[in-house]
């Protein structure tokens, strides 16, 4: 069973419309905007991901062909099973929320190691660079709609930037409660915390299981 991911799925995608080889696939990736949702920066992943794809059968070799002084070029298709797992998987990543786990919220759980004021420079570099990439994304939706591109192909670019408008809303409120001081911490502070809620492990483990129990002698 191969393993989906966004580039995969890209792969078989491109491939879809005609045969072509890695690095029209790169290109065209990049042409239509779409490394905004597809990490294609590292030729290598791309290769990794052809690669898997032809192990699992799901695209094959189709021939292998030199244009000038550039090296040799395979040039790849898709198979019909390649061409169902591609349905598939859209249509899984369309219905089915994933479970993804992006490192800004990891870093948001860890906000104590920094004091408060450090972490609102932070975030206050975080809301220009924010800002910065909304300022981006509109240019791009102008040019795009001056082009008279069709809805359906800039659909997952509005969808990243109502997230970063979300985000940078999100953390201005964030910026502003540092500043006010209604959100602050303070190492001994932490240290009562840890206390009030470190508990034994038996302990723990019966408070876990108290609802269970209660629930089960009602039935």
């Amino acid at each position: 069973m191969v393993r989906h991911s966004p580039l995969a799925l890209a792969v078989l995608s491109m491939l879809t419309e005609s045969p072509m080889h890695p690095y029209r696939m790169q290109q065209l990736i990049k042409a239509r905007g779409k490394d905004e949702v597809i990490n294609v920066g590292q030729r290598n992943s791309l290769y990794q991901t052809i690669d898997r794809l032809l192990r699992g059968d799901l695209i094959a070799i189709r021939e292998t062909e030199r244009d000038g002084a550039f090296p040799e070029r395979t040039v790849y298709e898709i198979t019909e099973a390649g061409r169902d797992t591609g349905r598939l998987w859209l249509r899984e990543q369309l219905a089915q929320p994933a479970r993804e786990f992006p490192a800004f919220p990891a870093a948001l759980s860890f906000l104590p190691l920094l004091s408060p004021d450090d972490v609102c420079r932070q975030l206050e570099t975080r809301i220009g660079a924010l800002e910065q990439e909304l300022i981006r994304f509109d240019e791009g939706t102008n040019e795009a709609t001056e082009m008279q591109v069709p809805r359906l192909f800039l659909l997952e670019g509005e969808l990243v930037r109502a997230r970063l408008v979300v985000e940078l809303d999100w953390v201005r409120s964030v910026v502003t409660d540092l500043k006010a001081g209604t959100l602050t911490w303070s190492q001994e502070w932490i240290d009562e915390i840890a206390q009030r809620f470190t508990l034994p492990a038996g302990e723990y483990k019966y408070r876990l299981a108290q609802p269970v129990a209660k629930k089960e002698a009602k039935s």
